[in-house]
């Protein structure tokens, strides 16, 4: 399992998680794009994250409050020392976003199951309708930890140092060919393009096609620094949303290392709109 990865403890495979669905210090949790996905089946024993309507702030764009936060941890069960498994659909990507905002209000014990649920149905794993109940801890989060995450302003003076910025979207969205995403309302942009100095590196880059899971150290050490994209220096990574790139994270932070690694979450719905903040095309 360890492919060469900077930090192998941060990824388990399916098997893994098959052989510790019983053990009670272990709370597998899924987080899908698809937010009816779990209803349909899960992992048994999995509680269900929603991005939208549990990890975010219901009246600002940002993320839930610390307290919010510690009461969804207390009503899932989940202690300070509980060892979470995120696993989704889209090859993790909602999966990647959860565990980025966990360790943003500092949980210590997480890990992501390499495949995400496509590989565990390939699998014929077992999958179940029926919702767990925990009985409720006393969950104390930490203050939020900004080195991991970007702001516009840290963006600004990323551009005016020429640090790497990494543009995880589809060629089409970098170039600006594709401004508004079919399907996703909440993630429009009046301007198309990327942002200045960025590179794009397409999250999926960093997958195997044929069964979801994370390339070898080797194959990612190669795609980043070929972009010039190295571990010498902080690299901030986006999207439309911040949720492909908490997968970029993720591959840079714990799979190769990388030392200063942010998400920037406003990603191009905030800088696509605005004011005053420069594109290229």
């Amino acid at each position: 399992m360890a492919n060469g990865y900077a930090f192998p403890d941060f990824l388990v495979s399916t098997e893994w998680v098959a052989q510790h669905l019983q053990d009670p210090n272990i709370r597998v949790i899924e987080s899908d794009e698809d937010t009816l996905l779990y209803e349909t089946g899960h992992i048994p024993g999995a509680v269900k994250v929603d991005w939208f309507t549990v990890l975010q702030d219901p009246t600002r764009r940002d993320f839930l409050s610390r307290e919010a936060f510690e009461d969804l941890c207390s009503r899932l069960g989940i202690g300070n020392d509980t060892t979470l498994v995120f696993y989704g659909d889209k090859s993790n990507w909602f999966a990647c976003y959860a565990f980025w905002l966990f360790q943003y209000y500092g949980h210590q014990y997480q890990k992501i199951m390499d495949g995400g649920r496509a590989k565990w149905e390939k699998e014929g794993r077992p999958l179940t309708r029926e919702v767990p109940q925990y009985p409720r801890t006393e969950y104390k989060a930490n203050p939020r930890d900004d080195s991991i995450r970007a702001f516009r302003d840290d963006v600004f003076d990323h551009i005016k140092k020429g640090l790497p910025l990494v543009d995880v979207r589809s060629p089409q969205e970098y170039t600006g060919e594709l401004i508004h995403m079919p399907n996703y309302p909440q993630e429009g942009a009046t301007r198309g393009g990327h942002i200045p100095g960025a590179v794009n590196v397409p999250w999926s880059k960093a997958i195997r096609e044929e069964d979801s899971t994370f390339k070898s150290a080797d194959e990612l050490r190669q795609l980043y620094q070929g972009q010039n994209v190295r571990p010498d220096g902080e690299v901030i990574a986006y999207c439309r949303i911040g949720e492909r790139s908490s997968h970029t994270w993720f591959v840079l932070k714990y799979l190769l290392g990388y030392p200063e690694v942010k998400n920037y979450d406003g990603s191009w719905t905030e800088w696509g709109n605005l004011v005053g903040a420069p594109i290229e095309k």
